[in-house]
């Protein structure tokens, strides 16, 4: 007789626990050097989008001209989303990894090892900057956790690993 399997629960699944997917002891060659790797990719990626911001910011002006003003309205509005895209696009796409963390051999996966949808990734995204710029302590977390997760990730499920 065959036994029964059961898809965990997130009210059932301790996320504070390394994944069960990819464990650090086993599989200790997908957590190496993530710490320096995530920090130069955000670098590159915050260049990226500094790049993109600066387009639209141009094509608002631009607008903005054309529309006596009007168009400048939406001015603010703009830049989170651009932001927020780039992570969803990117992170929640084909390759699971922003530009940068895809030149530093990046990729993301859910705490169970699947691949990341773009609204989780752009969830992830808005806490990264939450936590950013109002508790900037929080990203030192990764420094004691297994996996090298920051708060950010737990709290959205995810798990940076090296490309395997």
């Amino acid at each position: 007789m065959s036994e029964q399997k059961t898809i965990p629960r997130p009210w059932d699944t301790d996320f504070l626990k390394p994944s069960p997917a990819f464990d650090p002891v086993v599989r200790a060659q997908l957590f190496n050097g993530l710490i320096g790797k995530r920090c130069i990719a955000f670098i590159i990626d915050a260049i990226i989008i500094s790049l993109l911001w600066l387009i639209v910011a141009l094509v608002v002006g631009v607008l903005g001209i054309l529309t006596f003003g009007l168009a400048w309205l939406m001015f603010g509005s703009i830049f989170p989303i651009v932001g927020l895209g780039y992570n969803a696009l990117t992170i929640g796409g084909p390759n699971s990894a922003t530009l940068g963390q895809r030149l530093m051999g990046l990729e993301w996966r859910t705490w169970l090892g699947e691949k990341v949808s773009p609204l989780i990734a752009a969830f992830h995204a808005l806490l990264f900057w939450f936590s950013f710029v109002f508790f900037c302590p929080i990203l030192l977390w990764c420094l004691f956790d297994s996996q090298r997760r920051c708060l950010h990730d737990i709290l959205a499920g995810m798990l940076a690993m090296n490309r395997r």
